[in-house]
């Protein structure tokens, strides 16, 4: 796979801001376009975090896909409470940017996104809120509860694993306190009940056995949201934990999923 970054003024974040893209051998600049998939990181993370994954370049090479790695920090990919405007940014200015300098499919048949934990459950949300710029979203081991949490549920895991988790301080100053506006905008459940017919949405979703048992009965819920919605879903319960070796583990069902789903040249 080739590797790019490209950057520019972000008027939605206010400084510089740079996306990593992923190109296959098989990426022209003419001839058909090429779908493409935005995989956002998991909190704390940036935009390099997923090439982590030791078998990313084989799966990339190995797939006609154009991908796409922002960044948010630990701002989850929305407009946040205090101001952030990653939604913006990521929606609009990501997606346009990336349509206008490499030669893709520039509709929401040929775009999905996705990503791990932060990013798996950002991605659910952008998908529900734009229909009309995505059709496809993946995650691994989705937060997607994130803005109904209260206090903070994983203290007792804290510093058990090798993974950044929100506190209670930096969980409120994305998302505000219970009962603000941003999390009722993000709740996972009412975006569901609530998404109209007019944009079809191909959902992937999975969950590793040894996740904490929180992650796990989330995402369970989430599989039931989508049934009772009528959603078009594939939930995947597998062997792993909440880290990059299950994302790793997982990349060839993700891409298949996505490339199988998208409108290609």
């Amino acid at each position: 796979m080739k590797v790019l970054t490209e950057t520019w003024w972000s008027a939605s974040i206010g400084r510089e801001k740079t996306v990593t893209v992923l190109l296959p051998p098989s990426y022209s600049a003419v001839g058909g376009p090429f779908p493409v998939l935005y995989l956002l990181h998991g909190f704390g993370g940036n935009r390099n975090t997923w090439l982590r994954c030791a078998d990313l370049a084989t799966v990339v090479d190995s797939h006609r896909l154009v991908l796409v790695l922002p960044e948010s920090g630990r701002a989850w990919f929305i407009n946040d409470a205090r101001g952030r405007r990653y939604e913006d940014y990521l929606v609009g200015e990501v997606v346009d940017h990336i349509d206008a300098g490499f030669n893709t499919v520039p509709t929401r048949d040929g775009r999905a996104v996705g990503g791990f934990s932060m990013g798996g459950a950002a991605a659910l949300y952008q998908a529900l809120l734009h229909g009309d710029r995505f059709s496809v979203v993946c995650s691994n081991g989705g937060a997607f509860e994130a803005p109904l949490r209260e206090g903070d549920p994983y203290d007792g895991f804290r510093g058990d694993r090798n993974l950044a988790i929100p506190t209670t301080r930096d969980h409120e100053r994305v998302w505000g306190p219970v009962g603000s506006d941003v999390r009722r905008r993000y709740d996972p459940y009412r975006l569901i009940r609530n998404r109209g017919p007019e944009h079809p949405l191909e959902v992937y979703l999975d969950i590793g056995l040894d996740d904490y048992p929180r992650m796990i009965s989330m995402n369970r819920r989430t599989r039931d949201a989508l049934a009772a919605a009528s959603v078009p879903h594939e939930y995947r319960e597998r062997p792993g934990g909440h880290d990059w070796d299950f994302v790793n583990a997982g990349l060839p069902r993700l891409f298949a999923f996505t490339q199988s789903h998208l409108l290609s040249a």
